[in-house]
């Protein structure tokens, strides 16, 4: 029989899983048999995740917050109940998209901060929800979706970077925190990927000389990596940052 990963009876959060890489980890984590909480700041995509988790037999259900409004994600995550599995994936500049492409020195803090929200303060918001009950339980598994840009640096993402950075450190910090209570955290670290925010790079983008894998990775490449973090067979990884890049990066 081919080895399955058994997550039935797990309720999962995922956020920002309206589109890319989000809905793709909801749909592995659904098929995999979690309940998975659907978040996204737009309404109908989340719905539409939900609807198409159903109807692939999956049981769903839908959540809209916004990550850096740490008191509507307090009071979402009470009305939830009990959450098992958090995927903090919701990133990139929050609903507004990119504002800024341009080397650092020609930023202004008004640039940084939603970068800074996004990726730093909305993982920080959804754990610090989630982790009293996590901890009450005995068992808990949270993943960040983090970035090749927080992990090498790249030119023109300097905030972004910083965020993801950030948001790596801090789930390092809380993995030692946490681990005694059964509570296991870690990041996914991605390179550039195939998603509504990247349509129309074509094969033969300058960019994939950088990869031993010469394509951009798509959302499925991220959630298989999360599905096992969420699985009891990750109970002794924790605090870990696994890179999902192609061979963008290498590390011992």
């Amino acid at each position: 029989m081919p080895f399955q990963i058994d997550l039935a009876g797990r309720r999962a959060l995922v956020t920002g899983a309206g589109q890319g890489v989000g809905r793709s980890v909801a749909g592995h984590l659904a098929r995999a048999g979690a309940h998975v909480l659907v978040n996204d700041v737009v309404e109908a995509r989340a719905a539409e995740v939900v609807a198409e988790i159903r109807a692939d037999g999956g049981e769903a259900g839908m959540m809209c917050f916004d990550v850096t409004d740490r008191d509507a994600v307090a009071e979402a995550v009470r009305a939830a109940g009990r959450v098992d599995i958090l995927v903090n994936n919701a990133g990139n500049a929050g609903a507004d998209g990119w504002k800024s492409n341009v080397p650092f020195a020609e930023t202004a803090p008004a640039d940084w901060e939603p970068f800074l929200k996004v990726n730093l303060l909305g993982p920080m918001h959804t754990t610090h929800s989630v982790l009293p009950a996590m901890t009450a339980q005995g068992w808990g598994r949270i993943i960040t979706i983090v970035s090749d840009a927080g992990r090498v640096g790249e030119p023109r993402l300097a905030a972004y970077g910083a965020a993801k950075a950030g948001a790596a450190g801090f789930a390092r910090s809380v993995a030692r925190e946490v681990g005694r209570f059964g509570v296991t955290v870690n990041n996914v670290s991605l390179g550039s990927m195939n998603t509504p925010a990247t349509a129309g790079r074509g094969a033969d983008h300058p960019a994939l000389k950088r990869y031993a894998i010469r394509r951009f990775g798509e959302p499925e490449d991220a959630a298989g990596m999360v599905v096992y973090l969420a699985s009891d067979l990750a109970e002794w990884v924790t605090g870990q940052t696994f890179a999902v890049n192609g061979g963008y990066s290498m590390t011992l």
